[in-house]
């Protein structure tokens, strides 16, 4: 066996194919129109169209999406709450989406409850709901109550 050096590398038998000469006859194999086909855009010089293009017609990557973002397939849905409504509650009571349509506070109670931080809560409460957000929480638990997520 010679040894590996620069001098002595060549492809594997196989690995490099010749060139194909287009427009060169009919025996050529791809004679007078290369391949292309008679007339037509894509037969023309210059010729490929930029990626995306559709033939003037709106190209899919400008027809979808419009917005910004797509929309989610199952979005989940609160019965949402602020805590200035949670503020005339009594002191100590247990605040859930059942003692809520109870009192009247909520009155179509169709999906879980979500306590938002809009308002101020000086009432110690414990709050029962599926979810917070951060200022809620935050509001709650200062004024000494607490959160559970039920």
């Amino acid at each position: 066996m010679t040894s590996l050096n620069l001098q002595s590398l060549k492809p594997q038998t196989g690995a490099r194919r010749r060139k194909l000469r287009k427009g060169r006859g009919i025996a050529a194999g791809q004679g007078a129109s290369c391949g292309f086909g008679m007339r037509g855009q894509k037969s023309r010089s210059g010729r490929p169209t930029r990626p995306g293009f559709e033939g003037g017609q709106m190209p899919l990557y400008r027809r979808v999406p419009k917005l910004k973002h797509f929309t989610l397939i199952n979005p989940k849905h609160y019965t949402v709450i602020n805590v200035a409504k949670l503020a005339d509650l009594k002191a100590g009571s247990t605040v859930s989406l059942d003692s809520l349509v109870k009192d009247g506070i909520v009155t179509s109670p169709k999906h879980p409850l979500k306590v938002l931080g809009n308002g101020d809560l000086k009432v110690k409460l414990t709050v029962q709901a599926a979810a917070f957000t951060a200022s809620a929480r935050e509001k709650i638990e200062a004024a000494g109550g607490s959160c559970e997520v039920v």
